[in-house]
C-alpha cells in the first residue's frame, strides 16, 4: 500500500507536446511525480528542461517508440526505479495518416496501427502486474470521436481508434476487480500541431489540449466506487454545417 507521505506517480505516453504535454502539466499542477516519453530524444530534453522550472524533482522523461515492446516495457521499469511507484498510466501517442484506402500503404497502416493501438497495449500489459500488486490504479486511454465516427480517408486512423475504445472497455472488465480503473476519453477536434497546426483564429471554435487534460484531473478525483469508462468531449459550438 502507499504510504501516505509518499507522491502519487503517473506516466504519459506521448507527453512532450499537445494534449499529452497539458496532461502533463495539469498533473504536476495536482502535486504528481511525472514521467513521460516521446520518440524524440530532443523532445524529452526540452520538455524536462522546461518543466523542470517550475516542478523540480517531479518531471523526468525518456526517448521510447512505443511501437517497440521491448522499449516500452524499458520505459514502465525506468519509471518504477526513478519514482519508485506507478499509480496512472496515460496512453496518448498517437499519429495520424490520412488518405483514400487505395493510397494508404502498407507502411503507413502499420505506423498507424502500431502506435496508436499497439503501444497502449504493450504499456497496459506492462503496468498492469505492478498495480495489481498495489490493488489500485488508472489507465486512461485517449481515443478520439474518430473511434466511434468514420470518416472518408480515415481509414488507418479510424481502425487505430475504434481500435483503442474496444481495447479499453475490455482491459476495463479485465482489471475493475483488482482495484483498477480503466477509461477512454474520446476527444472531438482539438487545437494541436498534430491535427490543426495552422493556430489560425477561425479554429478557436476547437477544444484546447487543457480541456482534454482537465478531464483526466477531474476522473482521478473520482470516489473508488465510481468508474465512467467512456467519456465523450466534444466542441460546444462547433461550426453550423
Amino acid at each position: 500500500m502507499k504510504d501516505k507521505n509518499d507522491k502519487e506517480v503517473a506516466l504519459v505516453t506521448g507527453g512532450s507536446r499537445g494534449i499529452g504535454r497539458a496532461i502533463v502539466e495539469a498533473l504536476l499542477e495536482e502535486g504528481w511525480v511525472v514521467r513521460f516519453c516521446s520518440r524524440s530524444q530532443s523532445s524529452v530534453e526540452t520538455a524536462v528542461h522546461d518543466l523542470a522550472k517550475s516542478y523540480p524533482g517531479k518531471i523526468d522523461g525518456r526517448a521510447t517508440d512505443v511501437r517497440s515492446e521491448a522499449e516500452v516495457q524499458g520505459l514502465v521499469e525506468w519509471t518504477l526505479e526513478s519514482a519508485g511507484r506507478l499509480d496512472c498510466l496515460i496512453n496518448n501517442a498517437g499519429i495520424g495518416v490520412f488518405g483514400p484506402v487505395d493510397e494508404i500503404t502498407g507502411d503507413q497502416w502499420r505506423e498507424v496501427l502500431e502506435t496508436n493501438l499497439n503501444g497502449a497495449f504493450y504499456a497496459t500489459r506492462a503496468v498492469a502486474p505492478v498495480m495489481k500488486q498495489q490493488g489500485s490504479g488508472w489507465i486512461f486511454n485517449i481515443a478520439s470521436l474518430a473511434g466511434k465516427n468514420p470518416f472518408a480517408g480515415g481509414t488507418a486512423y479510424n481502425a487505430s481508434k475504434f481500435g483503442m475504445v474496444g481495447f479499453s472497455e475490455a482491459t476495463m472488465l479485465d482489471l475493475r476487480h483488482h482495484g483498477i480503473r480503466v477509461a477512454a476519453i474520446l476527444p472531438g477536434s482539438v487545437r494541436t500541431e498534430f491535427s490543426h497546426p495552422s493556430g489560425r483564429p477561425s479554429d478557436n471554435w476547437r477544444l484546447a489540449p487543457e480541456d482534454v487534460a482537465r478531464v483526466v484531473v477531474n476522473l482521478l478525483s473520482y470516489p473508488d466506487r465510481a468508474l465512467p469508462s467512456l467519456v465523450e468531449i466534444r466542441p460546444s459550438q462547433p461550426p453550423k454545417k
